[in-house]
């Protein structure tokens, strides 16, 4: 039975709300002998809630305690409850309670990604970081990766393919501006366009408004233009070899096309001399070029 601290310290309030019992493995720990796990997936958290963790905690007190484990450094290091951790700072806390596990490195990141996806809502970039870490790290398959966190080998595929979008792009992803759908529909992109070109268009999507529907139309769009230059381009650069041949030999001198994919471009000639230049400009604008002219 949890019993009521009223009129207590707030320390014995946060013990008696933790789950009782000393045969349960909880102990009570300073918090200044605690230490987060540089490794975890989360890292983003939000004040806001974190603030108001805090408030919930010195009403009610810590109702489940954070799991850690001993290091070498006789810190102790948190495997689940980094959230909880920092709201007890907040809250002004001293000690706090602590349930004790003996773990290695790989159980530690899972029982941490796990309580991660259950209970703190990782964003979409934490949540695949996760799953890479643990495959990366310690040698899982995506297969052994998923049935570790209890998800579907499918689920965790397809989340990991979202790193494969650029920092700028994911950056987005983190902050809410784009879905997960629209993340998924702008992964073709990622193999013809720039990352500044991919920004710029998820930019556009989010000024828009596009629904992830209108995003995947758009994606087809954007691939088959892309799709109907590479297909022009090879007669394309033997038409303008041609051209680039004919302008040498009527003018006498090299000439080079630049096209650039949206049809535009440029053409250079070489001249050689400043008289060669003004013979240069006799030829494509008439002798009368260099007279003066001043009337009106």
């Amino acid at each position: 039975m949890v019993k009521k601290g009223l009129g207590r310290g707030l320390d014995a309030l946060l013990y008696d709300n933790t789950i009782e019992s000393n045969h349960s493995g909880i102990t009570m720990l300073k918090l200044l002998d605690i230490e987060p796990n540089k490794a975890q997936a989360r890292k983003n958290f939000n004040e806001v809630a974190l603030n108001e963790l805090a408030d919930s905690i010195l009403l009610h007190g810590l109702v489940q305690p954070i799991v850690v484990r001993k290091k070498a450094n006789s810190f102790y290091e948190i495997i689940a409850g980094e959230r909880r951790w920092r709201a007890c700072k907040m809250a002004g806390l001293n000690e706090i309670p602590v349930l004790v596990k003996d773990v290695n490195d790989l159980a530690a990141s899972e029982i941490s990604l796990i309580e991660n996806l259950q209970r703190e809502n990782l964003n979409l970039v934490e949540e695949a970081n996760g799953y890479r870490d643990l495959i990366e790290n310690y040698g899982l398959t995506q297969d052994e990766a998923a049935k570790r966190v209890g998800k579907s080998r499918v689920a965790v595929t397809n989340i990991l393919r979202i790193l494969k979008l650029p920092k700028s792009v994911l950056i987005l992803v983190e902050d809410n501006e784009l879905s997960y759908g629209h993340a998924r529909a702008l992964l073709p992109l990622t193999a013809s366009m720039s990352e500044t070109e991919l920004f710029s268009q998820c930019k556009s999507i989010i000024n828009n408004a596009l629904s992830v529907r209108e995003t995947e139309h758009l994606v087809k769009v954007l691939l088959e233009g892309k799709k109907a230059v590479r297909e022009q381009s090879p007669i394309s650069k033997a038409y303008y070899k041609q051209l680039e041949s004919k302008i040498s030999i009527t003018l006498g001198r090299r000439a080079a096309i630049r096209q650039t994919e949206d049809g535009k471009g440029h053409l250079s000639l070489a001249y050689s001399s400043s008289d060669d230049l003004e013979q240069l400009l006799k030829s494509l604008c008439g002798n009368a070029f260099f007279n003066n002219d001043d009337s009106e």
